[in-house]
């Protein structure tokens, strides 16, 4: 009998938790408003943006952002930012889909926040640009957080929000234009689409199944005198 109360209050006290959308912009409505949760998208540094044909296979419209840094200035201060609420949710998941037109810089670094004012760089994505293929091209991004950004209670307070800036590629240590062939512009342009902030929910237990491990253990221990 011991082990069986045992087994049914660690089953009622754990419960499950799965990944699960946060806030998604996928831009469909040609609006910065989320498709799904809620939290806001702006632009960084002075870009601006439009909308332009979405990552295939997911939708007809992305936000086509422009207006870059001119070279060997600004680097990582323009780009577009993206915040929402975490609250009850952990092990937070950015994904987002990324296209780089063939002037635009060529690296990219993503940083987050959890007070609206303080921004660690979580991530640089870069690549080799060549004479096809590495521009007018999508790229899937991804980034995985810890903890630390859980459970933030609402930008202002304990909110979280990330953003993607062009940056300077790590070895030229200046803009490279996402083909090898082009030169950066500050007409260049880089959209996203299908922006994601994904998350397990924090499961607390009920106090019924607290109180149930509670009984488990005090049976326990009389069992075992």
């Amino acid at each position: 009998m011991r082990i069986t109360i045992l087994t049914l209050s660690a089953m009622a006290v754990a419960g499950s938790a799965h990944a699960a959308v946060v806030t998604q912009w996928t831009f469909e409505s040609q609006t910065t408003a989320p498709s799904t949760g809620s939290g806001s998208a702006s632009l960084v540094g002075g870009t601006s943006a439009t909308f332009a044909t979405g990552f295939a296979g997911s939708g007809t419209f992305a936000w086509n952002t422009t207006n870059y840094a001119a070279q060997g200035t600004g680097d990582r201060t323009r780009g577009a930012q993206f915040l929402a609420s975490t609250a009850g949710y952990e092990n937070i998941t950015l994904t987002w889909n990324e296209r780089h037109s063939n002037t635009s810089a060529n690296t990219v670094a993503v940083q987050v926040t959890t007070d609206g004012t303080n921004w660690t760089e979580v991530q640089v994505f870069t690549f080799t640009p060549a004479a096809t293929g590495t521009g007018d091209t999508w790229y899937q991004r991804s980034v995985s957080l810890s903890a630390a950004v859980a459970d933030s209670a609402g930008f202002g307070f304990r909110g979280f929000g990330f953003r993607v800036l062009a940056a300077f590629d790590p070895t030229a240590g200046q803009y490279l234009a996402s083909r090898s062939t082009s030169s950066y512009g500050t007409a260049s342009t880089i959209r996203f689409d299908d922006v994601t902030i994904s998350g397990d929910a924090i499961v607390v237990p009920a106090p019924g199944a607290v109180a149930l491990l509670g009984v488990a253990g005090l049976v326990g221990s009389r069992r075992r005198r």
